[in-house]
């Protein structure tokens, strides 16, 4: 009994993949140019992934003169006088 279960819910799970692959428009194509053409977009996403891993990150800028460094002065000055 448990096998027909699961060979029913397995045929179940393959029909509602198949129902699924057909309205979102997956296609298969035996065209080579197409092939050829997916291939490269993979690549070239594969290129532009390693690339942005493997550059170094850029430094924070630090901008001189910040508003906070001229509060503390201030409090600094205000409690000394």
């Amino acid at each position: 009994m448990k096998k027909m279960s699961l060979a029913i819910l397995i045929s179940l799970r393959a029909m509602t993949g198949a129902a699924y692959a057909q309205e979102s428009g997956v296609t298969m194509s035996t065209d080579p140019a197409r092939a050829a053409d997916v291939e490269q977009r993979a690549q070239d996403l594969q290129n532009r992934q390693q690339t942005m891993e493997t550059a170094p990150a850029e430094p924070m800028k630090h901008h001189k003169g910040s508003p906070r460094h001229h509060k503390k002065g201030a409090k600094a000055d205000a409690s000394s006088s």
